[in-house]
C-alpha cells in the first residue's frame, strides 16, 4: 500500500482538529449536549468549550471507563439536540455481567455508508442481495449490515443467531451442544442460499465462514458455485494466517474478502483485501475524523507507540450521537503508518489484549 505524502497527513490532522472543536462544543453546549457530558464536565480542572483546541487535548479528559456504560439511565448519553429523534440502543456481548450499552439515531448507517465506498462494484454489485450470517438481537450488526445491503440497492436475508448462548455453551464444556447450536445457524444459512434468492454478497464471521464452507464441501460444492462474489468478514481471529487459508482454501480466486475491524462504540475499520506479496498482513484504517485509533504503550497510556511496534489499541469516537473520548480496547495491536488512501495511523495483528486474553471467550467471532 502506498504511503500518503506529508501534505495529506497534515490536511487530515487539520480536518480531525476541526471535527474536534465541533464534537467537543456539541457535547458539552447546555443547549445541545448530552446529560452524562455536562453533568461530569462540573468536575473537571478545565473548561471543554474553552481548552480544547484539536486531538492532543482530549488527553485532558482522562481514559474513558467502560463501566459508566453498563447500566443506565441511558437516556443520559443522548443528546439534548437529539432528544425527540427515534433512538435504537446496541449492546455488547454481556457476558461479563450487565453488557455495555450505546444509544445511537442514524451512526451505524452513516459508519456502513462510509464502509460502502470501499467495497469493490466487481465483487459487490450494486443491487445485489446479501446474507447476513452472524449475531442477532441488541447487536448494530444485524441492522448494519442489513442497511448496508438495502443502501447498495438489495434485499438482506438473516439468521436468527444468539452469540451469548455460544459463549456460555463454551464456558461449561458444552461441546457437543456447541456443536449442535452451530450446525442449526448453519443450516439456516444453506436454507437461505438454497431457495434461489440470487445473493452474491455475504457478512460473516471467520469461524462462521470456517463451517459454512466446510459444510459445503461436505456437500460437493463451494461458495462460490452458490453464486457468493464479495465476503464482509469481522472478528478477532481475523490473523494473516486465517485469512491466507480462507483465500486459498475456501474461497478461491473468484471471492473477495473484505476485512474488518469494529465494534459497537467505533464503527468498522477498513482494510485492503490481503495479498501474498504483502503476506497476508491486514492493516485496519478506522474511519477519521469520526472515529481515530491509536497504538500505545502498555504501561502508559498517553504515550503512542512507534511504528511497527505493539502496543493496546485506544479508541476515541466522535460523533454528535456519541462522545468516547481515549477508551481502552481490550485489543492490543501494531502501529501501521498512513497510507495514501488513509492517510493517517493504522493497525495491525490486531488479537486480544494480552493481560486479558487468557480471561476472553472467543464465541462467534
Amino acid at each position: 500500500m502506498a504511503a500518503a505524502s506529508s501534505e495529506k497527513v497534515s490536511q487530515a490532522r487539520e480536518r480531525l482538529d476541526a471535527h474536534v472543536r465541533d464534537i467537543v462544543q456539541w457535547h458539552f453546549s447546555p443547549a445541545t449536549g448530552a446529560p452524562f457530558w455536562l453533568e461530569r464536565a462540573k468536575s473537571f480542572r478545565f473548561n471543554p468549550l474553552k481548552d480544547i483546541h484539536g486531538f492532543a487535548d482530549l488527553k485532558l479528559f482522562g481514559l474513558f471507563e467502560d463501566e459508566w456504560l453498563r447500566g443506565g439511565p441511558v437516556r443520559r448519553w443522548v443528546p439534548k439536540a437529539l432528544q425527540t429523534k427515534p433512538i435504537y440502543v446496541f449492546e455488547t456481548g454481556g457476558t461479563t455481567g450487565i453488557p455495555k450499552s450505546r444509544v445511537v439515531i442514524d451512526d451505524f448507517r452513516i459508519d456502513y455508508e462510509m464502509f460502502s465506498a470501499t467495497l469493490p462494484e466487481k465483487f459487490f454489485p450494486k443491487g445485489s442481495n446479501w446474507l447476513m450470517l452472524g449475531p442477532s438481537g441488541p447487536r448494530r450488526l444485524r441492522l448494519a449490515v442489513e442497511h448496508l445491503c438495502q443502501f447498495r440497492g438489495g434485499i438482506c436475508f438473516c439468521v436468527d443467531l444468539d452469540p451469548r448462548w455460544v459463549v456460555k455453551l463454551i464456558k461449561k464444556g458444552w461441546m457437543e451442544h456447541l456443536k449442535a447450536y452451530q450446525e442449526h445457524v448453519i443450516d439456516q444459512a444453506l436454507t437461505v442460499l438454497s431457495a434461489n434468492h440470487e445473493i452474491r454478497c455475504m457478512f460473516t464471521t471467520p469461524k462462521l465462514l470456517d463451517a459454512l464452507c466446510g459444510r459445503l464441501e461436505k456437500d460437493g460444492t463451494t461458495l462460490a458455485q452458490q453464486g457468493i462474489t464479495g465476503v464482509f468478514c469481522g472478528g478477532t481471529e481475523m490473523t494473516s494466517q486465517w485469512i491466507r487459508f480462507a483465500i486459498e482454501e475456501l474461497l478461491g480466486p473468484s471471492i473477495y474478502i473484505a476485512p474488518t475491524y469494529g465494534n459497537t462504540l467505533m464503527g468498522l475499520a477498513a482494510a485492503e483485501m490481503p495479498a501474498a506479496k504483502d503476506d497476508f498482513k491486514i492493516t485496519y484504517y478506522a474511519p477519521e475524523p469520526r472515529a481515530v485509533v491509536q497504538v500505545v504503550d502498555f504501561d502508559d497510556p498517553d504515550k503512542v507507540v512507534g511504528y511497527g511496534q505493539s502496543g493496546r489499541v485506544m479508541l476515541t469516537t466522535l460523533t454528535k450521537e456519541f462522545f468516547v473520548p481515549r477508551f481502552q480496547e481490550r485489543d492490543e495491536g501494531e502501529r501501521e503508518p498512513p497510507s495514501e488512501k488513509y492517510p493517517w495511523d493504522g493497525v495491525s495483528g490486531v488479537k486480544p489484549y494480552r493481560a486479558i486474553a487468557a480471561a476472553t471467550t472467543v464465541g462467534v467471532y
